[in-house]
């Protein structure tokens, strides 16, 4: 959340839902879609409760939503995947749950959360550099050798 929060914060409401084509999404739409993923996963595939998530609406938005609000929708998603996630035990973590017709472990799907974000937090970071020409803030998460260019 922070590394989407600092590239959020330097954008102006038309970088936030550019897009280069028709084809690719806008970073305003990867927020909607952290946002639905993120809850569908915690809340619907682990927690059995269903959350009504369309998809497909995620990418086809198109109408600026301003960045308090998405970032609001996505920090309450978070805490409320942190609340399901913090409640599993060991025992829940090797259960299995239906998901679209297969067999997945919670544990299965809680890496599936975390790579997800991860992903596409990396294409939000790559997206706000192309963006706004200049590196972003370091955070202060170790860098394990790597050089400030290779971040």
């Amino acid at each position: 959340m922070p590394r989407v929060e600092r590239c959020v914060v330097q954008l102006t409401n038309e970088q936030l839902w550019w897009r280069s084509n028709e084809a690719s999404n806008s970073i305003g739409n990867l927020l909607l879609h952290l946002t639905g993923s993120t809850r569908y996963w915690a809340m619907e595939a682990i927690g059995g409760a269903p959350i009504g998530r369309v998809r497909q609406q995620e990418f086809d938005g198109r109408d600026p939503i301003s960045t308090e609000e998405l970032m609001a929708r996505l920090r309450e998603a978070v805490s409320d995947a942190d609340r399901c996630m913090a409640g599993l035990t060991s025992d829940t973590l090797l259960e299995t749950r239906n998901v679209n017709g297969r067999q997945l472990t919670v544990l299965w799907c809680v890496y599936h959360i975390i790579e997800h974000f991860a992903m596409h937090t990396g294409q939000i970071l790559s997206m706000t550099k192309a963006l706004v020409g200049e590196p972003l803030p370091a955070d202060n998460a170790p860098t394990s050798g790597a050089s400030k260019s290779n971040r």
